[in-house]
């Protein structure tokens, strides 16, 4: 029998974790909903953005803070590199075009990795500490992240809707006739996109340093639930990507304490798959 306390605190934990799975979701789902390409090596750009904070800090003694905050602008040019040096060549290419030069670009980036730093763990050392509310106990290493990640899809969701470039995207996203209409720069939306895009897997990367351990296959780690969570979420979905991105972390979340942490990525898994046939546009699926 299972302490109560126990799925209480996984609950509570699968929030916590929610958070900044939706900032993958999110950036993510935001360069696929105005490009109508997947990044495939996304989230091994957040492994390069938490490798920049691990030697700003540990080697060259900066702050986290400060490292973190230059993980924003690290991430940002990685996002608008990527876009110039390999996605704006392919942009009217055959998807399956798109999805070798970006899976390339994945392996690349893992061996290059593997290359420069081996494929020790590092780790930013970091002492937080933890809270304890009717016998929960609740980590800021975890407090945190979820804070600035909710506040983070706020800001975004105010960028999106009350600036005239976020306005622009978002005409992009659901109609890419409208562009014309608007008067927008495609080059442009394409570049900022992807810059907010790359600022936003900054972030995670700032985020996800101080809770995990960086290594060059870390993409292998959260990649494959980025990407089930997108879908899940109907791709190009903000809203649906940050509404299944705590779906499925309360999954992991409590099935990891019900059975064991690889069953709850399982049973994850299987979820997917039934809603996958249940709903195939996923649970909010993007307008047409």
């Amino acid at each position: 029998m299972i302490d109560p306390i126990f799925l209480v605190e996984a609950a509570i934990n699968g929030i916590l974790l929610g958070g900044v799975l939706a900032l993958l979701a999110l950036g993510l789902n935001l360069i696929f909903g105005v490009l109508d390409i997947v990044w495939i090596a996304y989230v091994d750009l957040v492994m390069l953005c938490m490798y920049a904070i691990y030697f700003l800090n540990a080697v060259y003694g900066w702050p986290i803070w400060a490292a973190g905050v230059a993980s924003l602008g690290v991430g940002t040019l990685l996002g608008v590199g990527v876009h110039l040096l390999i996605i704006s060549p392919i942009l009217t290419s055959a998807p399956i075009n798109q999805l070798l030069a970006t899976g390339g670009l994945l392996f690349f980036l893992q061996s290059f990795a593997t290359f420069l730093w081996t494929t020790d763990h590092k780790t930013v050392r970091l002492s937080l500490p933890s809270y304890e509310v009717a016998g929960i106990f609740l980590p800021a290493t975890r407090i945190i992240p979820f804070a600035i990640s909710i506040l983070a899809v706020i800001v975004l969701y105010l960028f999106l809707t009350r600036t005239y470039i976020g306005t622009a995207i978002r005409a992009v996203s659901q109609d890419r006739d409208a562009m014309a209409l608007m008067g927008a720069n495609p080059q442009r939306v394409y570049i900022v996109t992807s810059a907010v895009g790359g600022a936003m897997a900054g972030l995670a990367g700032a985020l996800l340093i101080i809770q995990y351990s960086v290594h060059p296959f870390f993409g292998a780690q959260f990649g494959p639930l980025t990407f089930m969570v997108c879908v899940l979420g109907g791709l190009g979905n903000m809203v649906g990507a940050f509404i299944a991105s705590f779906i499925m972390s309360e999954i992991i979340a409590i099935g990891g304490v019900v059975i064991s942490t690889e069953m709850g990525y399982v049973i994850a898994f299987v979820v997917f798959i039934i809603m996958m046939f249940v709903r195939p546009g996923g649970i909010l699926a993007r307008r047409q």
